[in-house]
């Protein structure tokens, strides 16, 4: 006859470990359920019991006290292996990303648009290791946040280099985020720089809190704070010029009163100083002409050479390429819309402390949630 299963002897220890698992009551019931067998066990009830009490097999009783002698409480948690693996590695999801978000005409395809079908049916053709369904491919566009829109009205670049200048940036932005690997003489920081202004002293549109008007309005309250209409605006105006580092997710930014190259080559300065002379810079601009080397005045290639220092372009007409274009979307709401600031002094304050606000909670979820709708780069 076989000799019946029971866990082993147990220490007072252990056998106190066991109650407070049970009588906890927290975390996983798979523990629980398991603590409660071993435990039951260890009190002299037969397995058949412990299967009638815990709602389970005898074999399944059977092989938690097995694994509790061999394993002890290590036994007592599930180790949960997450699921089949995804059939699609990550630089093959980023692919299919890509070939998305292109238009089949870029592929050699008489369509205008991608359907699910005729996408599943193009990777089929080229190749693609691993067959996937219409709603796999949903499921997977959806989940790297791409979805089916509406095309908006878009100016086209016209710029003879566009490709060129598109694919640098866009792999500036691919080593920032870690997708691919730089060689030695690459870039290890990048910042998208641009100006955002002019700033004006004027009433900014927005929201507030305020109390209901209407039928349903209190005859006592307060009347409701409205923007005063500005005629004039003799105060003149003043430029940010912000910067964006992809490295470490900060945003920079120095109000000027005016945005010449001379005022770019000192924000310029300020951003080689963020890092050691050995590490290669980056910064992404656009075709602004301060920012350009012209035939008369070649300062900026000049300090760019001399400061270990890569000046890459955005094209003509595509300054939607610079991902600081999104911070400044958020910069907008969170700190200019519905404000009057009285100078440009106040006004200046509030950009900076904003600026520090945003560097110290560059997680916070509405922070995250207006950048990344804005951000199209």
């Amino acid at each position: 006859m076989a000799e019946r299963v029971r866990v082993r002897e147990l220490d007072d220890d252990e056998g106190k470990r066991l109650v407070r698992i049970i009588r906890r009551g927290s975390g996983s019931v798979v523990t629980w359920r398991r603590a409660q067998m071993v435990l039951l066990s260890a009190q002299g009830m037969p397995v058949p019991r412990i299967a009638e009490v815990s709602f389970t097999s005898a074999d399944r009783v059977r092989d938690v006290i097995h694994n509790f002698n061999a394993d002890g409480f290590d036994s007592l948690y599930p180790k949960y292996a997450g699921g089949r693996p995804k059939k699609f590695t990550l630089p093959e999801r980023r692919e299919i990303k890509k070939i998305a978000k292109s238009t089949p005409v870029e592929h050699d395809l008489p369509f205008s648009t991608w359907s699910l079908t005729t996408l599943a049916e193009f990777l089929v053709a080229e190749g693609w290791p691993v067959d996937i369904s219409h709603e796999g491919l949903r499921v997977l566009l959806r989940e790297e946040g791409v979805s089916f829109q509406k095309v908006k009205t878009w100016k086209r670049s016209k710029d003879p280099e566009y490709e060129t200048k598109k694919a640098r940036v866009e792999h500036l932005y691919a080593i920032a985020d870690g997708e691919v690997v730089p060689d030695p003489d690459e870039p290890q920081a990048i910042f998208c720089l641009d100006e955002f202004g002019p700033l004006n002293l004027q009433p900014h549109p927005g929201r507030q809190w305020t109390e209901r008007g209407g039928k349903h309005k209190d005859p006592d309250r307060e009347p409701r704070r409205r923007r005063r209409a500005t005629y004039t605006r003799p105060h003149g105006v003043r430029h940010l010029f912000a910067a964006y580092d992809l490295t470490t997710d900060r945003l920079y930014g120095h109000v000027k009163t005016t945005k010449t190259r001379t005022k770019f080559l000192e924000f310029c300065r300020y951003l080689r100083t963020l890092y050691p002379a050995k590490v290669r810079l980056a910064i992404v601009c656009d075709n602004f002409s301060p920012h350009l080397t012209t035939k008369k005045c070649q300062r900026v290639a000049r300090w760019a050479e001399a400061n270990n220092v890569e000046i890459a372009y955005t094209p003509t007409n595509s300054s939607w390429l610079n991902r600081i274009e999104a911070q400044f979307t958020a910069l907008r709401y969170f700190a200019l819309d519905g404000t009057d600031h009285g100078s440009h002094r106040e006004q200046a304050s509030m950009i900076r402390r904003y600026i520090i606000w945003r560097n110290k909670h560059a997680g916070d979820k509405r922070l995250r949630e207006i950048v990344n709708r804005a951000n199209v780069a």
